[in-house]
């Protein structure tokens, strides 16, 4: 059976400080003196997204803009505080045992048994959704051989490399051969050869008819093994669509980076005038952006308008058409923040 997803002004506001030692919350670190009951951090708000049966579907953004949350409520790890979500017929709080037998989930960090071989770890996952013996036995071998993992596979996971910890983690969520399958950051902290093979693997999956979302900040992961992303910030969907539909909707496609030593008013009317110019912003730091339709070309007429307004430009950065761009169009701010 293949299997979407549905969720609707999905809300989730935290209303407990993470444990002691746990760094900085996405409003700072909790002072002593706050109440608990004063503690307040909004993680989605008004969320609503749609997964098409089949498709590998990508929620990008930086750091704290909500994609593990979503993933949480989703999963039936975490209780939103208002809307709804459905995974395919099922609503996933009406129906949390349902939704687990359709599901896959690789969480962000591993959370392997480290008392267990890689063989068991498979194995005693498979048991747990009811497969038989030899069915659960034949499943292990073809993930550990498929992940290269079959010279490790009765070694217990210490002395595993983080590579194989994932590989291991992502063979696991695949062993009742679930629906849908969640990866939660699959490549972060992984080598370039670790990466591109469980990019293989994901397009393997989903070939099979299989419906995959994950969350990244990669880019470069986003644009070229999705076939939809959403885009978020601060628990909102900012854009939706295809990597390509998104990047073609950034006014004028290239964005040009300046910093001068000063920005006159005039400065900026008169980059905004330039042939090809779609918009001409002024951020802070005496810096601006540029959306054109051209780059390396431009910069001549930028030290014209420049010189004629007596400013003097300290850097210059040209960037193609990209994901990157239309978050810094839509935010100010880059996805990596």
């Amino acid at each position: 059976m293949t299997v979407g997803i549905r969720t609707e002004a999905l809300r989730k506001v935290f209303t407990s400080p993470p444990p002691v030692g746990g760094g900085r919350g996405p409003r700072g670190r909790l002072g002593a003196s706050t109440a608990r009951s004063a503690y307040e951090v909004v993680a989605l708000d008004d969320l609503t997204l749609e997964v098409r049966a089949g498709e590998i579907f990508g929620l990008l953004g930086p750091n704290g803009a909500g994609k593990s949350t979503t993933v949480g409520i989703l999963t039936t790890r975490v209780k939103p505080t208002a809307g709804r979500a459905w995974i395919g017929q099922f609503n996933v709080w009406e129906r949390r045992v349902d939704v687990k037998r359709l599901i896959g989930v690789v969480p962000q960090r591993p959370n392997l048994d480290f008392a267990l071989t890689a063989r068991e770890v498979l194995t005693f996952h498979g048991a747990y959704f009811g497969l038989a013996a030899a069915e659960r036995n034949a499943r292990a071998d073809e993930l550990l051989e498929r992940f290269k993992l079959s010279d490790r596979a009765n070694q217990l996971l210490f002395g595993f490399s983080g590579g194989m910890m994932q590989r291991l983690s992502i063979a696991r969520a695949m062993m009742h051969d679930p629906s849908l399958l969640f990866l939660d950051e699959p490549s972060a902290g992984l080598d370039p050869q670790t990466r591109l093979l469980l990019s293989d693997m994901v397009r393997d999956y989903n070939a099979r008819g299989k419906t995959i979302l994950l969350t990244t900040h990669n880019m470069e992961e986003a644009d070229t093994l999705c076939h939809r992303i959403a885009i978020v910030d601060h628990g909102r969907v900012i854009a939706v669509g295809s990597p390509q539909e998104l990047k073609q909707s950034i006014p004028g496609g290239f964005l040009v980076q300046l910093h001068f030593d000063r920005v006159p008013e005039a400065l900026i009317a008169r980059l905004q005038r330039l042939p090809g110019v779609t918009e001409a912003r002024a951020r802070p730091d005496s810096q601006v952006d540029l959306y054109a339709d051209r780059g390396g070309p431009l910069i001549p007429a930028i030290v014209s308008a420049a010189t004629v307004s007596g400013a003097a430009i300290r850097d210059v950065h040209i960037a193609e058409p990209s994901l990157e761009n239309l978050f810094l169009h839509h935010t100010g701010r880059s996805l990596r923040e």
